[in-house]
């Protein structure tokens, strides 16, 4: 009877087995197709930040929700492999994937709880799911990943599964991977970690939330302190390490990958490049964006806009103050921290609360500071601010030179700054506003501002292309245009001040910005071939209206326009298109791009083949260089006088003022660098009585001043075919012998005047500026052809 139910249970034994067995190959074989193909393991792409850095190698930005640095198994110190073992898998290197010791008890728990914890998972297992599975916790998931892991085994060795671990795991704080955990939590290198923040990071993968070292220090420190108690179990530390790392403090705090440029609108600009480039892959394939950007010099360039902007902020006086504590409610330093610290810093400056307040200062508790005397006199504001103040008056503060706190507020004016090389278009340093915290918008890219005079060499140019010469003689007076949109049906345009000059030669009425003779080349060269030219130049035909007013910049453009729309003044006649990435890389290290752009050639012959691309020519060498002479006229004779302080012969450029000073501008360059300058309110409402020569133009020269200091200067060869000749100031004709006043000028060589001048008794030789005169040490000359050598023209009526 025994022997025969011995018997019998042995073969329901048997039975029961091969049931099972026959059911998980069913299962297997059901659930086996289902599965993903894990040969992706074998060449994982983990999810990388981008990162932003200057061409000097600073970074600038880091974009992607992911942190996560790959490190290879063999850099990986041998403490951390074992903190990790010790925490989740310590018979990792015995098993074939699945732990059946573990299951049993994760089984046995669920039987006898009902509870669906997570348990038995090795780490083979975790990279099952952490690759290619979800975190529910259902018995199908469970299956598939046991089938996973078991494959997984079967396909990498066990080095690599590791690795592989090592690297996806999440520990919080958007760190993927012990590289990012490292850095986010401590700062360092993972050779760099002490044991005991080896055990802290190990111990946060069984819930990065609730042992979070930042978050939870209590928590988390018996969480490492079970992972050292099980690395000494496993005979992986010593007694000694252990008790030494038992004693050590929770050091753990949230570390950034510092940035070491801040330049968020340059940045902004490259991640949004690299999105329409990749995609959202940009995000997370650890792209390294190698951008055009000098670090010194857009350093600079934020320092120069932001001391224009405050500058003219200071001069409208100080804005009184609308926001206000209730001194009597908040009594106490944290009172007063607790109502700054919902306030944002911004503009190198920093809130408080003032206090108290006498006649000429005021105690202010500075947030993160404390108390300290604020004296107005050193502000430097136009007028005592202190009317505007109360005791509990929200107020911003920035340290002056010396270290005093002074009172300070964030300007309502924005401006932008521009530079780029002219010889390929690379931006060298671009800021788009005061402040990117309190402003995003890029208005170095962004904006559509009208450019007034700026605009006008781009009128002279189509003039010189189509016969005039820098000689050419146009009246500087009243005219009246057709124009249905004004009042009356006729424009009459006026110049700045409201006189006139009379007849005058282009070359001074260039460099004194005349509007009327801008409109009067304009219609004499059509409006067609301005618009070409424009085109030619990188503006857009949405930008340029079709009108006489074009002449006098009634167009729009942003500053980055302009920039590349002066280069080919810079370079020698050639259209570069601005470019901000220079190189990308992956990971490795691969260069997957490089920009090669077009470069300006002026010393490559017309006719011969280049060996590298050469950027298109737009103007002729004589053009040009009649162009460049006439705008470095600017700076030596007309509106951009206040340049000459930096002593250099190779500058050019062209202020802008609109109309009703809604937009102020100084574009500007030497052969080495375009700058451009802008300043104006995001209203579009007046700057007052302000010009380009007012307020762009000393934030061109506060950055110029830096950026071309090691320098040296160049200047372009005058080119065959122009010829220059002493002529009559006035008139534009050949000086008349013996005639003392008569100045230097450039001609096309077929445009020589041929009249001689009768001279006039002169008192003096003309001041430089008052004739205009060509110099030989600077820029473009070139000859007058219709209207040159003393063509005047004086139309009164343009209709």
């Amino acid at each position: 009877m025994f022997v025969r139910l011995l018997k019998g249970l042995i073969a329901f034994v048997l039975f029961a087995i091969l049931f099972a067995a026959v059911g998980l190959l069913g299962l297997y074989s059901y659930l086996e197709p289902q599965l993903p193909d894990i040969a992706s393991l074998k060449d994982v792409r983990y999810q990388v930040p981008m990162s932003i850095f200057s061409r000097d190698g600073k970074l600038m930005a880091q974009y992607g929700e992911a942190k996560r640095y790959p490190v290879a198994i063999a850099d990986v110190p041998e403490a951390m492999k074992q903190a990790f073992l010790a925490a989740e898998d310590d018979r990792f290197f015995n098993h074939p994937g699945v732990d059946y010791q573990g299951l049993l008890r994760a089984v046995y728990t669920f039987a006898s709880t009902g509870e669906k914890r997570q348990g038995g998972s090795t780490i083979t297992m975790q990279v099952a799911r952490n690759f290619f599975l979800t975190s529910e916790k259902t018995l199908a998931r469970k299956i598939k990943e046991i089938l996973l892991a078991i494959k997984i085994e079967s396909t990498l060795p066990k080095e690599q599964i590791l690795e592989l671990y090592l690297n996806k795991i999440y520990f919080g704080h958007h760190a993927y991977g012990i590289a990012a955990a490292g850095q986010i939590y401590y700062g360092k290198e993972i050779r760099d970690l002490t044991l005991a923040e080896i055990a802290m990071i190990a111990g946060l993968p069984k819930a990065p939330s609730r042992y979070n070292p930042i978050v939870d220090a209590p928590r988390a420190l018996e969480r490492r302190n079970y992972v050292l108690q099980r690395m000494g179990k496993l005979g992986f530390i010593s007694p000694e390490q252990f008790r030494e790392a038992l004693a050590q403090p929770n050091t753990a705090r949230l570390h950034t990958r510092a940035i070491e440029l801040s330049a968020p609108y340059v940045a902004e600009m490259a991640r949004n490049e690299m999105v329409q480039r990749y995609g959202e892959d940009a995000y997370v394939n650890g792209y390294q964006v190698h951008t055009t950007i000098d670090s010194r010099l857009q350093l600079e360039a934020e320092k120069s806009l932001r001391k224009s902007l405050r500058r003219y902020d200071m001069h409208r006086g100080y804005r009184s103050s609308k926001q206000r504590i209730d001194l009597k409610k908040a009594k106490t330093d944290a009172d007063w921290e607790e109502a700054l610290r919902k306030i944002p810093s911004g503009g190198e400056t920093v809130p408080g609360v003032v206090i108290s307040l006498k006649d000429r200062s005021a105690t202010v508790y500075v947030a993160g500071t404390g108390l300290t005397e604020v004296d107005f006199d050193q502000s430097g504001w136009t007028r005592n601010p202190r009317e505007g103040l109360k005791p509990g008056s929200i107020v911003r503060l920035s340290v002056k030179d010396g270290g005093a706190w002074v009172l300070a507020q964030v300007p309502e004016v924005e401006g932008a700054i521009v530079a780029l090389d002219p010889k390929d278009g690379a931006l060298i340093a671009l800021v788009g506003g005061y402040d990117f915290a309190l402003s995003s918008f890029n208005r170095a890219t962004q904006s559509q501002r009208q450019p007034g005079s700026g605009f006008k060499p781009i009128v002279y140019a189509t003039a010189m292309e189509n016969g005039y010469t820098p000689a050419s003689v146009v009246v500087d007076g009243p005219i009246a245009v057709k124009d249905e949109s004004q009042s009356g049906g006729v424009w009459r345009p006026k110049n700045s001040g409201g006189k006139f000059m009379g007849p005058v030669r282009l070359r001074v009425a260039l460099a004194k910005s005349r509007n009327l003779v801008s409109v009067r080349l304009m219609k004499d060269v059509g409006t067609d071939k301005v618009l070409e030219m424009a085109n030619r130049f990188g503006f857009t035909s949405d930008e340029l209206p079709r009108g006489l007013s074009l002449a006098l910049g009634s167009g729009h453009a942003s500053p980055l326009r302009m920039a590349q729309a002066y280069a080919p003044f810079a370079n020698g006649g050639f259209r570069v298109d601005p470019y901000v990435i220079a190189r990308i890389e992956t990971p490795d290290g691969e260069t997957i791009f490089e920009a090669k752009p077009p470069r300006a050639c002026p010393e490559c012959p017309l006719d011969a083949e280049p060996a590298e691309p050469v950027a298109p020519r737009i103007l002729s060498p004589q053009v040009h260089y009649m162009m460049n002479s006439m705008l470095q006229d600017v700076i030596r004779t007309g509106t951009a006088k206040k340049a000459l302080q930096l002593r250099r012969k190779d500058l050019g450029g062209k202020t802008g003022t609109t109309n009703r000073s809604r937009d102020v501008w100084f574009n500007g360059y030497s052969p080495a660098l375009v700058t451009v300058c802008w300043m104006g309110f995001d209203s579009f409402k007046s700057l007052g009585k302000q010009t380009g020569g007012d307020l762009a133009l000393p934030m061109w020269i506060d950055f110029m001043k830096t950026a071309l200091a090691d320098v040296p200067e160049e200047s372009f060869q005058q080119p065959e075919g122009l010829t220059a000749t002493r002529i009559d100031p006035k008139s534009g004709m050949l000086a008349g012998k013996g005639q003392d006043a008569g100045v230097m000028e450039l001609f096309p060589s077929d445009k020589v005047p041929k009249k001689r001048a009768v001279p006039k008794p002169a008192k003096r030789k003309p001041k430089p500026g008052e004739g205009g005169e060509f110099s030989e040490f600077g820029g473009s000359s070139r000859a007058p052809s219709r209207g040159g050598g003393g063509s005047s023209r004086s139309i009164e009526s343009l209709f």
